[in-house]
């Protein structure tokens, strides 16, 4: 993904926002699928699993070196659980019901997008950490909610790199199967409300 990067942080989460208008003289970026990559880890009771979604598109804007707007959009029917041998009879089963209407429903919503509201710096960042907070609006199931989260962003003249690690609230965009909140006496069945999202995004000048 594109250069965002941090170390297991939460994000917070709000309603969304207005997204970011670049200027005129902003430099675009297309970010490159092949080189960036998306990963999700989700967490039960009795263990966790973990895999990818493929980006499908996506565009950073930078003006004076700093990101200032952007939009990317990933493909949900590219979903991959990598924990378990592709294979195996349980892979294509937990794949089946991630991509049902219990999780993300990608016959309705095959796409997920995540847009910039605002990218600000980090005062004091020590090198190798985060040096951002980037806010934007995540678009999961046709829902949208604005999370917050540190990002480690490093734009050049024909690259933009970033890299992210954070948590989101998965009932937040209607992914309510197994959750404690709202089903009882679960067990051993409940699931994390809570997922982690890790992104590392690569971005090529125009």
């Amino acid at each position: 993904m594109f250069v965002l990067a941090s170390c297991g942080s939460n994000s917070s989460t709000e309603a969304s926002g207005e997204a970011a208008e670049a200027g005129a003289t902003a430099v675009n970026y297309t970010i490159d699928p092949a080189s960036s990559k998306v990963e999700w880890v989700a967490k039960k009771v009795t263990g966790q699993h973990n895999g990818t979604v493929a980006l499908k598109s996506g565009e950073l804007k930078a003006e004076a070196g700093a990101i200032t707007a952007g939009k990317f959009i990933l493909d949900m029917n590219s979903i991959l659980v990598l924990d378990l041998p592709a294979e195996d009879e349980y892979n294509a089963k937990l794949l089946g019901h991630l991509k049902s209407a219990d999780f993300f429903n990608v016959e309705s919503a095959p796409e997920s997008s995540f847009e910039i509201v605002s990218v600000e710096p980090i005062a004091d960042a020590i090198a190798g950490a985060a040096n951002y907070n980037v806010k934007g609006n995540l678009t999961i199931k046709g829902i949208s909610k604005a999370i917050t989260f540190p990002a480690t962003i490093n734009v050049s003249e024909n690259n933009v790199a970033a890299n992210a690690e954070f948590d989101i609230d998965r009932t937040e965009w209607d992914i309510k199967y197994g959750s404690g909140k709202f089903f009882q006496d679960l067990g051993d069945k409940m699931i994390n409300d809570e997922f982690t999202v890790k992104f590392a995004l690569n971005a090529k000048k125009e």
